[in-house]
This record gives C-alpha cells, structure tokens and sequence, in this order.
C-alpha cells in the first residue's frame, strides 16, 4: 500500500522535523511505500495574506534535510513549468495540483524528469476525463497506446482522488470515480483534502477532519492503490489545512483499520 503524509505546508524547521520523526514507524513497516509529503509553497491559499511556506530554495533544502535524516522518499507540489527540474533533483514524487491537472506545459515539464508523476484529479473535473491528463504524461515518456493501468505503472504516473466541488465551499466524494479511475492509473485516495470545505473560513479554507476515518475506510472497500493523509501533532496551530487534517496521535488506528479492510477486499 502506498502511504504518503505528513504536513500540508512546511512550516519550520522543528516543527517538520518532529512530524517527520513521528512518521518514521511507517518508513519502517514493509506493507507500506512510505513517502513523506509536505509543500514549499500553497500557490492557492485563499487569502493573500495566508502562509505559503518557505518557498523553492529554502523548501527543497528542508525537504532534502528530511530525506537524508530518515531515509523517507519525498513528495511534494510543483505549480509551474519551471519548477520541476529542480524539485525533482530531491523530490522522488512531484505531485500535480488539482487545479492545474489539465496544464500540459506543467504535466510534460513534470514527465520529462525520472519523478513519478502524482495528479490530483480537478474538483471540476469527471473521473473518466484524468485520461487525458495521464495520457499527457504518458505520451512524453514514450507510450503512445490508450492510457491504462498497467502503463501508467510502467510509466510512473498516478492519479488523486480529493473531492469533487458539491454547490458552494463544500466537497463530495463519488466512491464510484475510484474504479473508473483505477481503469487507466494506479488511484491515491486523499482522505484529508477530501473534507475539505474550500474558502468557507473568513481568509482561508474550512474542514471537517472528523468525517476522514469515514472516507477512509470506504475507500479501502472499494478498492485503491494507497492512502494520503495530511497529518499534524496541533492540527489547531497548523498554518494551513488545519481544520482538515488528521492528527498524528489518531492516524495508526485509522491505518490499522484501513489494513484489515484491504485484507478482507483482497
């Protein structure tokens, strides 16, 4: 099972640090591909005024202290076409935001480096519509077939399930858009992002982290390839996602849970 968390955003150097540590068990465990995740820059806070992290340089300089420390691979957000070269020289994963999952200059500067390609399917978007996204990637890498399961394997592409936009600062969740997406890449459900409730606060995005185990165990029913938590010590101090994240304490219960579903559905 593929497991990626850790913080949204880097925050600081203690702070990261101590999460990271926290995280070391599942590095460990041989069930899991562990990655850690966290964010040099929230390109799309709500507010001008929200925390993005400490950006490019300073971002990949953590995040590179955090791999050789615990050997963890690295994922982590690319927002331009400029910006995969460099990341990838650290990152091990370069991580697509959902709304940028259609911008082909982004996707081709992302599949052009030896990084696995993780996109994050737009909350406007249909499930079945990501083929065109993988295809991108795909195409640049070499395979000029019909975007399916087995290439984007091959090829080091998957796709991310956050939620769909449902009326006004809300999100929900399709289970049925986990196999259709299953179809022609390996699926990443995001438990986290998926409570969100987008520019719902006064400057920043709401959530409702209570409803993740929820979600999650659902999504281990139907069946996906690994699991993305958002994960915080203080989820109440966290400088970005806070109200949706799931915290560290809370988070092995959830991923025993999670384990014994996916015993039983296979």
């Amino acid at each position: 099972m593929i497991l990626i968390a850790g913080p949204c955003v880097l925050e600081n150097r203690e702070n990261v640090m101590r999460i990271a540590e926290a995280l070391q068990v599942y590095h460990e465990d041989c069930t899991k591909d562990f990655y850690f995740k966290a964010s040099f820059d929230k390109a799309n806070r709500t507010s001008i005024d929200s925390f993005r992290g400490p950006g490019l340089d300073e971002g990949l300089r953590l995040l590179q202290e955090v791999k050789d420390t615990f050997g963890y691979k690295i994922l982590t957000d690319v927002h331009d076409a400029s910006q995969p070269k460099s990341v990838a020289d650290v990152a091990d994963v370069l991580q697509i935001p959902a709304f940028l999952c259609r911008q082909t200059d982004l996707l081709v500067a992302a599949a052009k480096t030896n990084a696995v390609v993780n996109i994050k399917k737009g909350q406007f978007l249909a499930p079945a519509a990501m083929a065109h996204s993988v295809g991108k990637v795909l195409k640049t890498r070499g395979y000029d077939g019909k975007p399916n399961y087995e290439a984007a394997q091959k090829y080091g592409v998957w796709l991310c399930e956050r939620g769909s936009t449902f009326g006004y600062g809300n999100l929900v969740v399709d289970m049925r858009g986990l196999p259709i997406m299953r179809e022609f890449a390996p699926v990443i459900f995001d438990a986290t992002h998926s409570v969100q409730m987008p520019a719902s606060g006064d400057s920043s995005s709401g959530g409702d982290s209570s409803f993740v185990p929820y979600l999650s165990r659902a999504a281990a029913a139907v069946g996906v390839d690994g699991f993305f938590f958002e994960t915080h010590f203080d989820p109440s101090i966290a400088l970005s996602d806070g109200p949706n994240m799931i915290q560290l304490d809370n988070l092995a219960t959830l991923i025993e849970q999670i384990d014994a579903i996916r015993a039983i559905v296979e």
